[in-house]
């Protein structure tokens, strides 16, 4: 399986697999279950509420990796399953799943591109979200720490300037030019870090062609620098990673608490 993306067809072809497990990441969007159905057979992975650290500050924290491997054998998750992670969006909240599995030492793991309209599009079947329950998985978590990145991190960054950080925000939020969405967080941006919004990877809800990623990336893949990637709260931060994951195979990881943490702990 690409380790990356696959089209709603591969995921048809596929979609009787018994190793295959089908993730619903939309929960991240905010949109009411009420309202939405789903691709047959998928499980619910709430990045807020199940798949977080509720004891942070921050919106979207990483889990412990005992919190993460818990609640995906709830899920009924093995370490040998092939998961595929959509959302209702397109592509919004499912790279960070996809991420979150990558962090955990997960490797057979892919988004589904242009998620759930794509595959709706494209005419195959959904159904009315249920609640359902799932054998008991044995996955295991591998956490890999240097996908992650801390505050303190970023900060000694700014005097090595080792790693390049790219912020996913949009350009008016990146340029201080509109409030951020948060009340009282500050505008502005990470000192030395650039502006790639996440909207500018994709078209029509799907990933933009290796010619043009290759394109918008030129200057990152001619530095041939390290990468850290930036947004709001960590979600639309890697819409960009796993964009750059298509065309630049250098070391990544993203600034967790993004955004929100350093506009509230660095001044």
């Amino acid at each position: 399986m690409n380790s990356t993306i696959v089209s709603p067809k591969w995921l048809s072809d596929n979609i009787n697999n018994p190793d295959l497990v089908v993730l619903d990441a939309s929960q991240a969007s905010g949109e009411s279950k009420s309202t939405r159905h789903q691709i047959i057979g998928a499980r619910p992975f709430d990045i807020k509420d199940v798949f977080s650290d509720k004891s942070s500050s921050f919106p979207n924290t990483f889990p412990s990796k005992n919190q993460f491997e818990e609640s995906c054998q709830e899920l009924g998750i093995n370490s040998s399953s092939k998961i595929i992670v959509f959302d209702s969006l397109g592509v919004y909240s499912s790279p960070r799943v996809w991420w979150m599995f990558k962090a955990m030492g997960h490797r057979d793991i892919a988004v589904l591109d242009g998620g759930l309209p794509e595959w709706v599009a494209k005419g195959f079947d959904t159904e009315p979200i249920v609640e359902r329950k799932y054998s008991r998985g044995n996955f295991k978590a591998a956490f890999q720490s240097e996908m992650i990145r801390s505050i303190d991190f970023v900060k000694e960054n700014l005097d090595s300037n080792e790693w390049l950080i790219i912020d996913a925000r949009s350009a008016d939020r990146f340029n201080a030019l509109v409030p951020e969405p948060r009340a009282d967080l500050r505008r502005g941006n990470i000192p030395n870090s650039i502006n790639i919004p996440f909207q500018d990877t994709l078209a029509n809800g799907k990933f933009q062609s290796v010619e043009k990623l290759t394109l918008l990336f030129k200057e990152i893949i001619s530095e041939n620098k390290s990468l850290v990637f930036s947004c709001g709260s960590g979600i639309t931060a890697c819409v960009v990673l796993l964009a750059t994951e298509l065309v630049f195979k250098g070391s990544k990881s993203i600034y967790d608490g993004s955004w929100t943490e350093w506009a509230q702990l660095e001044n």
